[in-house]
């Protein structure tokens, strides 16, 4: 197979050295120091595997911070998204002596089926509800056992994604209270992709074929010229928030993070 010339990779596309880069990262990473320190042994960055959170898994790893990584492996992915969990445990063993396991966290198997046997294996098509009912199995349930005994947790949303991700906050909390860490809110997408360009950080191919969001298999197309960062997600749908509902419900903050929480609840089993 030819490769690809640079300047038709996501690296060539979009990586680019802006002023002020070298302070975002430098308060990124303070960021999450700070939120280590606050949750001790109970936080955890929950990966996409997308750009950013490959950032933010190497940066973690990197610096040596003791924040576990955990990723949702909701059974419809595509075969370049799996094959980066390996990939970054690679990466990241270069990094550190301990390297890194990445906590992988899957569906309920009999929910999955029932579920398909129902509805059939297009279902997210036929319905909004349907739609969100395949994600509420898929990842809300996963996630919620992901975080079922944390504090605290890290994402990689960032203002610059979408109108409805424009006001977020740094700190925030998740309807179950824990400490929700938004670490590269005012990084732009050339950032992203500088920092991956700079420290050879692995990331996803479909990057790119023009997705520069990607999730689950039959819910994530390429994006044309001109179009949204997440048009590429559920694009059959109305709805101008492209949302699975992980990310839909957070309660912005303007405080750092909170000493030592005590534990709380998981989130209910859909």
């Amino acid at each position: 197979m030819t490769a690809k010339p640079p300047s038709s990779t996501a690296i060539g596309l979009y990586a680019r050295a802006t002023a002020g880069f070298e302070e975002r990262v430098a308060a990124t990473l303070q960021i999450l120091r700070e939120a280590a320190a606050a949750h001790p042994g109970r936080i955890v960055l929950a990966t996409s595997l997308g750009a950013e959170d490959q950032v933010l898994t190497d940066l973690i790893v990197r610096h040596h911070l003791p924040i576990a990584v955990g990723t949702l492996e909701t059974g419809a992915l595509h075969p370049q998204t799996l094959a980066l969990i390996g990939r970054t445990e690679a990466h990241c063993a270069k990094l550190s002596e301990g390297g890194l396991k990445i906590e992988v966290y899957r569906p309920q198997a009999e929910a999955v089926i029932q579920f398909v046997q129902r509805h059939g294996d297009k279902a997210m098509y036929e319905s909004l509800a349907l739609r969100k009912t395949c994600c509420g199995i898929r990842k809300l349930e996963p996630l919620a056992r992901m975080l079922a005994h944390r504090s605290a947790w890290i994402t990689g949303l960032r203002r610059e994604q979408s109108d409805a991700r424009g006001e977020v906050a740094v700190y925030g909390h998740d309807d179950q209270g824990r400490s929700k860490v938004n670490a590269l809110v005012d990084w732009s997408w050339a950032d992203v992709w500088h920092y991956i360009r700079s420290f050879d950080v692995p990331y996803n191919p479909l990057h790119d074929e023009f997705m520069p969001s990607i999730g689950c298999a039959p819910c994530t197309r390429a994006i044309a010229v001109g179009e949204p960062f997440r048009a590429g997600r559920w694009w059959w749908e109305d709805e101008k928030a492209k949302e699975c509902g992980l990310h839909v419900s957070q309660a912005p903050g303007a405080s750092a993070p909170a000493a030592e929480a005590p534990a709380v609840s998981a989130l209910p089993l859909r």
